[in-house]
């Protein structure tokens, strides 16, 4: 069954992330080399498994934002790249623990390795990853950027904790939501963006700037993303539509909808969330009741305060090609949801 739902009114001219991709284009080169040289193995599940989702036509936003973060400063070195290759295999590790975790059977379009190859495999080869991009940051030989990355890791799992703690809980508040996506998801963006600067010897102003950019950007994508799993399209998400909700997932636009609604409204909610019962009829109510208490909308206004609060973060660096490409990610990750 489709469910369309209008998430704006009135569509804006698409923003696009153009200026990035060229911006980075030949460094990711490099950095698309570095992956597949990385997730080698003589054990021939490793690359069978990490190049099934590697390949699988992720943007690779992150990466990205390590390199043109580097350029800003004028990094000169290859530093960057090794870093840049650490987040993605960072990220695509919470990728596969997160399949696991969440029981997911699909991603980017495609069943996910646990579907493939089992539970036991993906978290393996998850780990595999993490010890990869480790060694390449040890390979840096930068001790604040080997800081600020495995701390980044130390986060996202604990972000994975809470979220696991929460599961299922419709008591949940937006603040304790918010904790969980600024471990889960934010944490990431925010160091990703700072070990460039890092690595090319910006000043500590210049490395909070880049870091407060990320962290409210991941924000601003999460939440986004939250309102794309009640109306948005598979693409954009990288999984199915309402996957979140079969799941029982409590993200921001149900604990709106739940606090706003009535007291057989709230009755709904917490036989779909609490008792899995969330077939195609559940959801095209539930998106009814998101509909009815604005709680789409104010997601994405939330989302629209966090993109602000990251493009004043860049506000004070200088004016450079890279720096307008940050900006224009902003506007992308908002931009998903026309």
């Amino acid at each position: 069954m489709g469910i369309v739902v209008n998430l704006e009114d009135g569509k804006r001219e698409a923003a696009t992330i153009k200026k990035l991709l060229e911006l980075t284009a030949s460094d990711m080169g490099r950095v698309n080399e570095l992956i597949l040289s990385k997730a080698g193995s003589d054990v021939q599940m490793i690359p069978e498994v990490a190049n099934h989702l590697i390949s699988s036509g992720g943007k690779r936003l992150r990466p990205m934002l390590t390199l043109a973060a580097a350029q800003m400063f004028d990094y000169a070195g290859d530093g960057h790249i090794k870093l840049a290759t650490a987040v993605e295999f960072m990220h695509t590790a919470t990728l596969l623990h997160d399949d696991v975790v969440d029981e997911s059977g699909m991603r980017r379009g495609k069943k996910t390795a646990r579907m493939i190859w089992g539970n036991q495999a993906s978290v393996l080869v998850g780990d595999f990853l993490l010890g990869q991009a480790f060694r390449m940051m040890v390979d840096v030989g930068s001790l604040d950027a080997l800081d600020i990355l495995s701390t980044a890791a130390s986060i996202i799992a604990e972000g994975e904790v809470m979220q696991l703690a929460a599961a299922k809980n419709l008591d949940t508040t937006e603040d304790e939501h918010f904790a969980v996506i600024k471990a889960k998801t934010a944490a990431l963006f925010s160091a990703a963006a700072e070990v460039g600067p890092v690595v090319a010897g910006a000043s500590r102003n210049d490395r909070a700037a880049l870091r407060s950019y990320g962290m409210n950007l991941g924000l601003a994508f999460q939440l986004i993303d939250d309102a794309l799993d009640y109306g948005g399209s598979s693409s954009d998400l990288g999984k199915n539509v309402g996957d979140d909700f079969r799941e029982g997932k409590v993200t921001l636009p149900v604990i709106l909808a739940y606090r706003r609604g009535t007291g057989e409204e709230r009755a709904f909610w917490k036989k779909a969330i609490e008792e899995n019962d969330a077939d195609d009829a559940a959801l095209e109510r539930a998106i009814g009741l998101l509909a009815r208490h604005s709680a789409i909308s104010d997601t994405i206004g939330r989302a629209r305060h966090f993109g602000e609060i990251a493009r004043d973060a860049l506000a004070p660096l200088a004016a450079t090609p890279q720096k307008s490409a940050l900006i224009d990610v902003i506007d992308f990750c908002i931009s998903r949801v026309n």
